[in-house]
């Protein structure tokens, strides 16, 4: 079965997308009124989801339970990407202070990452945490080229790199600093591997739109860095893996889902641009789907890696 499937917004482009299909399955729009929809995280414990709405500047709540949406923070420091760590604690990338942080049990907030050599971040994107508890980040200048998502303002750094917080002393670490634009991150479900964006085509022509997969050495060095896959619409933004390798990404004309080598079997459309996707639900087999002003979301045969 190829092409579009009629009312479901599904596209399987090779037959092994059709093993991720509930056959009665379909995209469902969960609610809109957003500016820039980012930033997506399951919180298991309340069965909700976070996500950031970057411009209006705070992070929104949608209640799996009955379906409502609330505002989760206001003011959020223009959040983007989120993730939790394997204490259930919320880590969020902050545009406007230019900072990593985690908002503790009590609601009190700690600065994990603001500043790497004495110089101040661009602004952090997205967030990974990997289960040695190292904390993983990506750091374009997004945030600091205009005032729509943040404030304007030079560089202090002058590039944008990857970042590792290490676990037991803080440290941070550059990671990686070939990128142009570093984006959304995620790891393999074994953890050897590193999945990166690198969306530098929105501000340079002919520039990447690409993903490129790292290997991770047990100390935290990256090594190879080869691309895996160019985007064909827009960008890979933020993306998730699934529990058998699987890479769903962002990309304008929806979802594009990738083997782990790249190839494109299939693609979920969403009639908005697509930042990034996670999956939760009690299964993780729900797809969560932010488009530019909308919550998306739809049932897959597929489960997602667990955060915690």
């Amino acid at each position: 079965m190829f092409g579009v499937i009629e009312g479901t917004g599904f596209e399987p482009i090779d037959p092994r997308f059709n093993d991720c299909l509930i056959g009665h399955a379909r995209v469902e729009r969960l609610w809109t009124g957003a500016r820039w929809s980012e930033g997506p995280v399951w919180i298991a414990a309340g069965r909700y989801l976070l996500w950031s709405d970057i411009p209006n500047n705070r992070i929104l709540r949608f209640d799996e339970t009955d379906g409502s949406v609330s505002v989760f923070r206001d003011p959020s420091n223009n959040s983007n990407g989120q993730t939790v760590d394997r204490q259930g604690r919320l880590v969020s990338c902050e545009h406007l202070a230019r900072r990593v942080t985690r908002t503790e049990l009590d609601g009190s907030i700690t600065v994990i990452a603001d500043r790497y050599d004495g110089k101040r971040l661009n602004s952090p994107n997205d967030v990974v945490i990997k289960s040695d508890g190292s904390i993983w980040f990506t750091d374009p200048s997004y945030g600091i080229l205009m005032d729509y998502e943040g404030n304007r303002a030079d560089s202090e750094i002058g590039a944008c790199h990857v970042y590792r917080v290490d676990p037991d002393t803080g440290d941070i670490a550059i990671v990686a600093d070939d990128y142009m634009k570093p984006n959304g991150l995620a790891f393999s479900p074994d953890e050897k591997t590193l999945y990166i964006a690198d969306t530098g085509v929105t501000h340079t022509e002919g520039g990447p739109a690409h993903i490129r997969a790292h290997d991770v050495s047990d100390g935290g060095a990256l090594s190879g860095g080869k691309v895996i896959a160019d985007c064909t619409n827009g960008v890979f933004d933020g993306f998730r893996l699934d529990r058998d390798g699987r890479i769903w990404s962002s990309a304008g004309d929806g979802v594009h889902c990738l083997t782990a080598d790249g190839t494109l079997i299939g693609k979920i459309h969403i009639p908005e641009i697509v930042s990034n996707v996670c999956f939760g639900g009690p299964k993780l087999n729900r797809l969560f789907i932010c488009g530019t002003t909308s919550l998306y979301s739809a049932y897959l045969n597929v489960n997602g890696i667990s955060p915690v």
